[in-house]
């Protein structure tokens, strides 16, 4: 698991905890997290809800320097599947 992928895990951890609905994140070239029920960990697996970015968008988000919406907006984070996923973790991470 790279870097990017265990730190990210670590700050997403501390911020939901769990969730309820299933979200993946693609850290591009770097691997994928999970964010589901059950926590967040790395993984690659089914969700109802898969968001992509590069590692510095996503860093980004993390650290509360890059808007999400702006980065949906500007083609920076892809969203596939089910927005309102997305909406509902977006407004836990605020």
């Amino acid at each position: 698991m790279s870097d990017i992928i265990n730190e990210a895990v670590t700050q997403l951890s501390s911020k939901i905890g769990t969730f309820d609905g299933s979200v993946k994140f693609v850290i591009e070239n770097e691997g994928a997290i999970m964010v589901d029920e059950a926590g967040v960990r790395e993984g690659d697996e089914d969700a109802e809800c898969t968001m992509t970015a590069d590692a510095e968008t996503f860093r980004g988000i993390l650290d509360g320097d890059v808007n999400p919406t702006s980065a949906f907006m500007t083609g920076k984070l892809s969203v596939d599947g089910d927005m309102g996923q997305a909406m509902k973790l977006g407004a836990q991470l605020s």
